[in-house]
């Protein structure tokens, strides 16, 4: 029962808190019960849609898009010295936060073995069968395929992040190795048969025992989501570590009653997911999780749906294709997305997935914005990623992909009335993203209230997302990380207060008028009591050459004066004590507020860590402006516009 009490705490701070609004729609279960299911499945591997490994036609025609590139990644590994990734590798976790000691050397096998099996299925000579037989036993040699950061929530045994090589665990690496070496099974156990039986005995035996059997003698897991209330609300894991169970059965097991027990399973959990879901469809975790959230989730709809011939599918619910045209209307231009929480600015492609998903959920939105993507896309890089699974199905459609007409999404505003999430647009090149909602959503900031600007694609009132993830990003210690707090985000600081965590720190009265394009909430609610603050009316109003960004606030005292802070991408020029200008390329944006009430200054934000350089380089920039005189009731205006 302690355990379960420590996964809760864990839950709370990445933003998996209780709800009552969580629709019971349970799609999957109305679609078949287990009967029905255990009717329509098609067993002993019948449903997979990829040539066997002797079939050399089939893939020689699969992989002619990429073959050349493929073979040659391949090679590369021929001569790979396999990473051993020692004890003090997984303690390093307990000792500095750090995550990456441990999983960069598996990354790296895993990169090898990928590699190594594409190869071998495009030229099928033998060639890497010696190496992918090294990876596969490498594999059976680990203690745990679990990452280091996750064995605490996991393991009954050990609160260390030390591989208890008595008790298997499913994560997402784990599972993602299973699904991996399921495929490895499948492709190449008669080769392995040549070598020895006894290597593909031990592959079975040991994804028997780290994934098959775990899944069924547990119901723990929290991304389960099989315990109380409490532990109903899960994100992005659930579809994912569900998808990578049922490829591992589908792929191992022809028990006809287990492997319908165990699917069905996995659709009362996958349910869960959905239910969780607002009607908007909107992925509350941001556009860079969307591959893990929905898009998974989309791989284990796809998947069940062809193993059962098609009988089991709900792609013609409207929240399947709400979830899927998010990642659609997210995008800005020029690789940028809006981003909140967790998320990267920057997208991640996915084309061939984004194409897979509206073509089963029949949104030409989505396969036209896919067709975008891909012309900005190599065809290595629109086919290859790290997930097998995603590999060998967006070779299926690639060639259907390649043909497709290519366009951005075209609208002038987007309202998530669910999630609290607008996007605005005007002929000026202004794209503006916004959000209400509440603090405790999954992988939080203290963000209501905040937006971003871009003009022309460019980003100028930015998100900076999260840096490198720790021990620290999933703890107690969150908050105390300057990316997650408030006055970091374009926000006020309200009486020398900052924002809090958690689903009652929320906006409320939130409206959205797309006739006006006026998106407009109360904040005060998201601030402690200790703010005192009756209420917070923040407003983004957008013209057609203007942005105006509004505060009107009553207070019960006025402690101290108030800040308005925004954080921006290129440097702040103060032009006078009233207007401030920005210029980056061509763009030059401008924006004036009332000098005799606000007083501005400027901080200079180094930064180091690596996730966030890529994307913003070493340097951002917050200004803040400050009340010059103390009073109870304030309004205050930012005119935001080109020039």
């Amino acid at each position: 029962m302690k355990r379960n009490y420590c996964i809760v705490f864990l839950l709370v701070f990445i933003g998996l808190e209780s709800t009552l609004s969580q629709t019971q729609r349970n799609l999957l279960q109305n679609a078949a019960n287990l009967s029905t299911l255990k009717n329509n499945l098609r067993y002993n591997q019948e449903w997979v849609p990829f040539p066997e490994y002797s079939d050399r036609e089939g893939w020689q025609k699969l992989t002619i898009p990429i073959r050349e590139q493929l073979v040659k990644e391949g090679e590369a590994y021929l001569n790979y010295q396999w990473e051993v990734i020692t004890l003090s590798d997984y303690m390093e976790f307990d000792r500095s936060g750090s995550r990456e000691i441990m999983q960069k050397p598996l990354r790296a096998n895993h990169q090898a073995a990928l590699a190594l099996v594409l190869a071998e299925l495009t030229e099928g000579e033998g060639r890497f069968i010696d190496q992918i037989l090294n990876s596969a036993w490498l594999a059976c040699e680990m203690t745990t395929w679990v990452l280091s950061a996750h064995l605490k929530a996991f393991q009954t045994s050990s609160k260390l992040a030390v591989p208890d090589p008595n008790e298997y665990t499913i994560d997402l690496s784990a599972g993602n190795l299973g699904s991996f070496y399921a495929w490895v099974h499948y492709f190449f156990r008669e080769e392995f048969d040549k070598a020895s039986p006894l290597i593909s005995m031990r592959l079975r035996d040991h994804l028997q025992e780290r994934i098959l059997e775990p899944y069924v003698q547990r119901s723990d897991f929290w991304w389960q989501s099989f315990g109380p209330e409490k532990f109903t609300h899960v994100n992005n894991w659930n579809p994912w570590c569900n998808f990578n169970v049922l490829m591992c059965y589908l792929l191992l097991e022809n028990d006809r009653d287990v492997l319908a027990e165990v699917v069905y399973r996995t659709m009362h959990s996958v349910d869960q997911f959905i239910n969780y879901y607002d009607d908007d469809g909107a992925c509350e975790e941001g556009p860079s999780y969307w591959s893990h959230a929905a898009g998974k989730m989309f791989d284990y709809l796809d998947l069940l749906s062809l193993a059962t011939g098609g009988q089991v599918a709900v792609f013609e619910e409207p929240i399947i294709g709400s979830m899927g045209e998010y990642i659609s209307k997210s995008y800005v231009g020029d690789g940028w997305v809006v981003n909140f929480a967790d998320a990267s600015a920057k997208a991640h492609g996915n084309s061939a997935l984004i194409y897979r998903y509206g073509g089963k959920v029949e949104s030409e939105e989505m396969q036209h914005f896919a067709a975008y993507l891909r012309d900005r896309e190599d065809p290595y890089h629109t086919i290859v990623s790290s997930d097998i699974n995603r590999v060998l199905f967006n070779l299926t459609v690639y060639g259907k992909l390649v043909e497709e007409k290519a366009q951005l999404p075209i609208y002038q505003s987007a309202w998530y009335g669910d999630t609290e999430f607008c996007y605005m647009q005007n002929h000026q090149g202004f794209f503006v993203g916004a959000k209400g909602s509440h603090n405790g959503q999954s992988h939080n900031h203290n963000d209501v209230g905040t937006f971003s600007l871009y003009v022309d694609d460019i980003p100028f009132f930015i998100d900076v997302g999260v840096g490198t993830y720790t021990r620290q990003t999933f703890s107690s210690e969150r908050y105390d990380i300057w990316t997650m707090q408030s006055d970091y985000h374009n926000v006020p600081k309200i009486n020398g207060f900052s924002q809090k965590v958690g689903r009652s720190y929320s906006a409320r009265s939130t409206t959205f008028k797309a006739d006006e394009q006026l998106f407009t909430m109360d904040i005060s609610t998201a601030y402690p009591k200790d703010a005192q603050v009756n209420e917070w009316i923040r407003s983004y109003d957008l013209d057609e050459d203007v942005l105006l960004v509004e505060d009107r606030f009553s207070l019960q005292n006025s402690l101290e004066a108030q800040e308005i802070n925004f954080l921006t991408w290129g440097k702040p020029v103060l032009i006078d004590s009233g207007t401030i200008h920005w210029h980056s390329n061509d763009v030059s944006l401008q924006m004036t507020f009332d000098a005799g009430a606000l007083i501005s200054s400027i901080k200079t934000i180094e930064l180091a860590d690596p996730r966030l350089t890529k994307i913003w380089g070493t340097k951002i920039y917050r200004l803040s402006l400050r009340e010059t005189d103390l009073d109870k009731r304030g309004h205050y205006q930012y005119t935001i516009t080109r020039f």
